[in-house]
């Protein structure tokens, strides 16, 4: 744990099939400190998900009982699907000097920064709408129709790249794992944080004879 530091909110979106979920995995197993927020989903488990790990699977019921008792700092329904994101687990993490990652939508974006005002949103583009439908089809979990729905909100989500701080092509998945890498490293080491990080070493260098 880093005593005495909080740690950052980091959220990456992309459209759906653009990768953000794999280089979040990435980073999360290169980088110290980085923890992936764990969303709440009322979707089924995918083949090879695990409850707890990938999502907490909950019913329809369960998800609304959760937004009135205020325990979703943002939530969203996609295709169908409630997702929403714990407010405690975020807080916990953030307050035991942990980066929170959040694996989100441009929606969920904006709610998040109403209440994290500080986080950082990285967004997550493909080298073209062709290799986006491509790797839609390739991973053999969505029929034509839902392809295609997938296809005209990405769309859509692809507007909204501005409301972001960083822009990612994830053409060439390595070098974009670098790149994540690279501005998480950066934001950690800006002064607000290492002012605090190394108070004792630089008290010592300002008052060394």
């Amino acid at each position: 744990m880093l005593k005495n530091i909080t740690g950052n909110v980091f959220i990456v979106a992309a459209p759906s099939g653009g990768g953000k979920t794999s280089l979040v995995s990435q980073l999360v197993r290169q980088l110290p400190h980085t923890a992936v927020s764990i969303s709440h989903t009322t979707r089924d488990k995918r083949p090879g998900e695990t409850d707890g790990v990938d999502y907490f699977f909950i019913n329809e019921e369960t998800f609304q009982t959760m937004i009135e008792e205020g325990a979703f700092v943002e939530h969203a329904c996609v295709f169908g699907h409630s997702y929403g994101t714990s407010v405690a687990q975020i807080q916990d993490r953030i307050q035991s000097g942990i980066d929170v990652i959040l694996d989100i939508d441009w929606q969920g974006a904006q709610q998040i920064k109403k209440i994290f005002k500080e986080a950082i949103g990285i967004f997550i583009i493909p080298p073209s709408l062709d290799a986006l439908k491509q790797r839609l089809q390739n991973r053999r979990q969505d029929d034509d129709q839902v392809i295609t729905d997938r296809m005209q909100r990405a769309r859509d989500e692809l507007s909204h790249f501005n409301e972001f701080d960083y822009l990612i092509v994830n053409d060439d998945f390595d070098h974009a794992c670098v790149e994540l890498q690279a501005i998480v490293t950066a934001y950690r080491a800006r002064m607000s944080r290492q002012s605090i990080a190394q108070r004792k070493l630089l008290s010592f260098l300002l008052t060394a004879k």
